[in-house]
């Protein structure tokens, strides 16, 4: 049988002084096994400054949104920051859903994501999501 789901990947690069994780494909169960050690891994120094780019994601479930929570956690732990860039309005409504909208800092352009990588979160919230 013919696996006719797109190409799932991460391509991690600096921009600005920012690390920016492209993530490609399906962000479900057995993508988020696959990466979470590698996203946990950019979450290690102290005071990382992320932008996980979710424009090129075709799917996101719970164990998506489930590894967003996890990496947002261990950002916020080390003083960091983690902006994700999400232009699919299904995925924004999705957070809305499971209330968490206002739990990442959330915008529909990498460069300005970069571009506010000093600026003061205005979102995001600070407390840890269970």
């Amino acid at each position: 049988m013919l696996d006719d789901r797109p190409a799932f990947g991460v391509r991690v690069r600096v921009l600005g002084g920012v690390t920016v994780a492209e993530i490609t494909g399906e962000l479900d169960i057995l993508a988020a096994a696959r990466i979470s050690a590698r996203l946990d891994s950019l979450a290690r120094p102290a005071r990382p400054n992320l932008v996980l780019d979710l424009r090129m994601v075709t799917f996101l479930d719970c164990s998506g949104v489930s590894l967003l929570c996890r990496l947002r956690n261990r950002v916020m732990e080390r003083g960091g920051r983690l902006r994700l860039v999400i232009v699919d309005p299904r995925f924004l409504r999705l957070l809305r859903m499971v209330r968490l909208e206002d739990a990442f800092e959330v915008v529909d352009d990498l460069a300005l994501a970069v571009a506010r990588s000093g600026e003061v979160s205005a979102g995001g919230g600070n407390g840890a999501i269970a």
